[in-house]
């Protein structure tokens, strides 16, 4: 059992290890956690959270604080790239597929436990969360850590076993933990699991095994004291900005403009659970079916179902917000594997075979996607064929073939063939051809322009437009985001060592604006691309006064 959580621990590290160093930063919510961890390291100030001179208060400190762990540990500095901050999000999957795999194991064996726990590893959401230096990951593992626990104190009162002495401990400070991480959503989730269980059973004796009083003090131990000192020092701007403005936003409307629609996650679900999406629908349904026998399943459904309709009634949607309802869906094809054969492909109703019709559909529809993904996007970006594309589009394929099964108990050694196509496809993907595509990585093209024409150690750039996150984190913190007329100003302000990025279709304005102060810009190189974040071809020059 212990080899199994290694095992699976590796197998988590080998999906999401390759990209984390050759994919560069992303825009725009990576690029901004980063840089406002590198600014900590910078500035030697582990409470506040800034991005350049403007505060980020809408989220707490916790990533943070881990980010600025590795960077210490790495020994880089503030010059640390960018897979040492991605280190701790494939840490974070890495621990959050353990943790399935030790809740299976508890409420169904060891396979069961082993299933679960290679489907976490091998889904497209956690395969991207994993590589992207953000909150979502170490999120997971936290809310899957509380829910494990959650899920044998619920059992062992309802068989009337005693209560281990260290779960109720594992919840809260997984609680406490996921607060300092993403604020309320971890302990969103388990109220809703525990909403549901009440209103299925209208029983809520078994909650005093939480032992209540002494746990939410565990939370306050963990929380209360960063919340305190970032209160003093922003003078209560955040708790105004991470509440009232961000998380309300969310609930009222969409922020951002990720307003969508109830169904979101519903059209999303083939692809963000791929490969493993139609495997666990049969799962699911034939867990409906035997609901009111097995509290197991009870509880599993209770993880995914509340959890998920909440987001999908709140305005703002994201695709990675329900990530942390699916490992209630890993476990119940493990539960699957549990049963006989007949009674695991047991005929389901209408309604449930049109469901999992359906979710076949978006199976091969995803499944070819990637595969033309992973073949026309080198085609359409740069021009050429990547041979990496081959290996690549013939593993998501097969990952298709493997997951579309008319039979719904998978067997495990298929289960993990699965995986391991998926895992090939994610590997080449991530770790190759998205970082060949040179068009749409402008910030690492600029950063290299900068440094091949830097004429001082202590150049700093200026940009017009092109305002990515991104370009703060790669060219320096000191990078000034501005217009064309802030770009003339800083060029004449240090006309020896000054360096200026604008749209070429700017250079004539440019230049007008400098030759009213007497001085004149040299273009001394040129970037090409498409900026994804926007969708804009850009066509930029890097300037400097000429002497």
């Amino acid at each position: 059992m212990n080899r199994n959580y290694l095992f699976l621990f590796l197998f988590s590290v080998l999906m999401t290890f390759s990209g984390l160093a050759s994919l560069p930063p992303i825009d725009r919510d990576e690029s901004r956690f980063v840089q406002a961890t590198k600014q900590m390291v910078e500035t030697s100030d582990y409470v506040d959270i800034r991005f350049q001179d403007a505060s980020r208060y809408k989220k707490p400190i916790g990533i943070y604080w881990l980010q600025s762990a590795a960077v210490a540990l790495s020994g880089e500095g503030a010059a640390a790239p960018i897979w040492v901050y991605r280190l701790v999000s494939m840490l974070g999957i890495a621990l959050a597929v353990v943790g399935i795999a030790w809740t299976g194991t508890k409420l169904f064996g060891a396979n069961a436990g082993l299933a679960a726990g290679l489907m976490m590893a091998a889904i497209f959401a956690t395969a991207f969360e994993g590589r992207d230096a953000k909150t979502d990951a170490m999120l997971l593992a936290c809310c899957v850590a509380a829910q494990g626990a959650l899920a044998q104190i619920y059992l062992a009162s309802r068989r009337n076993e005693p209560v281990a002495a260290h779960l109720p401990w594992i919840f809260w400070a997984a609680q406490g933990l996921g607060i300092l991480i993403k604020g309320p959503v971890a302990p969103l989730l388990s109220v809703l699991t525990v909403a549901a269980l009440f209103a299925f059973e209208r029983d809520w004796r078994w909650l005093l095994k939480l032992k209540l009083v002494r746990g939410v003090a565990l939370v306050v131990l963990i929380v209360l004291p960063w919340v305190a000192l970032i209160t003093w020092k922003s003078g209560g701007a955040f708790l105004n900005d991470a509440v009232g403005k961000d998380m309300m936003a969310k609930v009222a409307s969409g922020e951002e403009s990720h307003g969508l629609p109830p169904g979101f996650y519903m059209l999303t679900y083939s692809l963000f659970m791929w490969p493993f999406g139609l495997i666990a629908v049969g799962a699911g349904l034939q867990a409906l079916n035997r609901l009111r026998d097995d509290p197991r399943l009870r509880f599993c459904l209770a993880w995914y179902i509340p959890f998920w309709l909440v987001f999908e009634l709140i305005p703002t949607k994201l695709p990675h917000y329900v990530l942390p309802a699916y490992p209630g869906m890993a476990l119940l094809i493990g539960w699957l594997l549990t049963l006989s054969p007949q009674e695991a492909n047991a005929p389901l109703r209408r309604w449930q075979d049109w469901l999992w019709w359906s979710t076949a559909f978006g199976l091969a529809v995803v499944s070819l996607g990637l595969a033309a993904v992973c073949v026309g996007a080198p085609i359409y970006l740069t021009g050429s064929f990547s041979w990496w594309s081959i290996p690549a589009a013939a593993a998501a394929l097969a990952a298709g073939y493997f997951a579309f099964s008319r039979q719904l108990q998978v067997p495990l050694s298929r289960i993990g063939a699965i995986a391991v196509c998926a895992g090939i496809t994610y590997g080449l993907l991530f770790g190759v051809i998205a970082p060949s595509l040179k068009p749409i990585w402008l910030s690492p093209a600029i950063e290299a322009a900068v440094q091949a024409n830097r004429p001082c150690d202590t150049t700093v750039l200026a940009s017009a437009e092109y305002h990515e996150p991104s370009l703060v984190f790669l060219v320096g913190t000191k990078t000034v985001l501005t217009d064309v007329d802030g770009v003339a100003k800083h060029l004449l302000g240090d006309p020896t060592c000054a360096l200026a990025l604008a749209q070429i279709g700017d250079e004539q304005k440019l230049n007008g604006l400098l030759e009213a102060q007497g001085k004149s810009a040299s273009r001394v190189a040129e970037v090409d691309g498409l900026n994804y974040s926007s969708g804009d071809k850009l066509s930029l020059g890097l300037y400097r006064v000429t002497q």
